[in-house]
């Protein structure tokens, strides 16, 4: 059964871990939905502390305290905390059985451990789960790197026509989180870019299940995914190539991307290359395909912040309340 909003009525929100970038997003984008509203942002570290003295932009914008203890008059709990603290804080702490939770870790997107307690998490990549969104109780948002990819293959796999895939992916240094490390510091990260976790990053394995899923789980190889992340000379925005093999044309390729994304609120097909700038501070993924031969290429962007995190998360509190899925995310590109 689909969970209606009550128009006459905000949605309470309450927020765990909110001193982070995506705890930060969330507050921004959350400050001016004209269908919430924010009744804590939990934070031990900060506790006491405006908002606005940890994320400085919110200067004017909300006078909201860190709040040191959980409440439980919300209607929707995200969870912005690091992987492995979601399912720690559950643990932990009661939350009441009514209110929804949506958790930006890793901690429950995969099927092995979607469930604590009595708790069921329903993977929150609206391209491709929406009716199970709309009636669900709890969402595992997609990591940032596994929405871009997911999105550009997702239609072949549909289709039955996904081969093994090559895929190189850059990101920012919003990427890596807000604690500093060796190559998160602007003396390392400026005019460098380096790869990592090579062929073994950790949003391999929800690419691999969500492509198994779309194409009715009639891919038999166990590794099918190549990839490659590298970091980036910026500080948002994820962009990936991935490279397969398909014998069809590539008119017949877009019609078939053009048909699967017809009704999605925030993918898009763009005939021209596309570039970060077009999707930075906006809850988009752009998709671009080339064919040479027998190869295709599909090109994604996303803001690993938004779309890749925060923005996400909004678009499905929006689907499990009845609203409207671009309710709070009509967020343009600042291109210059």
């Amino acid at each position: 059964m689909a969970n209606a909003a009550n128009p006459n009525k905000k949605i309470q929100v309450g927020i765990v871990g909110g001193a982070g970038y995506t705890g930060g997003e969330l507050i921004r984008i959350l400050v001016n939905h004209p269908n919430t509203e924010i009744r804590f942002v939990h934070s031990k570290s900060n506790a006491g502390n405006p908002l606005y003295k940890v994320h400085n932009d919110l200067i004017g914008e909300t006078d909201l305290v860190f709040a040191e203890h959980l409440e439980q008059d919300v209607d929707v709990l995200f969870l912005c905390v690091g992987h492995g603290d979601a399912k720690k804080f559950l643990a932990e702490n009661s939350v009441a059985s009514h209110i929804r939770i949506i958790d930006l870790s890793q901690d429950f997107r995969l099927n092995a451990n979607n469930i604590i307690s009595d708790r069921a998490f329903i993977y929150g990549l609206p391209e491709l789960n929406k009716k199970e969104i709309r009636a669900a109780q709890n969402i595992a948002n997609p990591g940032c790197f596994a929405t871009a990819i997911q999105l550009a293959l997702i239609p072949l796999a549909k289709a039955g026509v996904l081969d093994d895939v090559y895929t190189t992916g850059i990101t920012g240094s919003t990427g890596a989180g807000q604690s500093l490390s060796n190559t998160s510091h602007f003396s390392w990260r400026s005019n460098n870019i380096s790869a990592y976790k090579t062929l073994q990053h950790q949003h391999l394995n929800e690419i691999c299940e969500s492509l198994q899923q779309a194409s009715g789980n009639q891919l038999t190889k166990k590794e099918f995914i190549h990839f490659v992340p590298w970091r980036g000379d910026f500080t948002r925005g994820i962009y990936t190539s991935s490279v397969t093999k398909s014998l069809l044309g590539l008119n017949e390729i877009k019609k078939m991307y053009q048909n699967f994304y017809a009704d999605a609120a925030f993918t898009h097909m763009s005939d021209a290359m596309i570039d970060l700038k077009q999707v930075v501070n906006t809850n988009k993924c752009l998709i671009h395909i080339e064919k040479q031969g027998d190869k295709i290429a599909i090109h994604s962007a996303i803001d690993n912040l938004l779309k890749g995190a925060s923005g996400q998360a909004v678009q499905n509190m929006n689907l499990l309340f009845g609203l409207d899925e671009v309710s709070g995310l009509r967020l343009k590109a600042n291109y210059f």
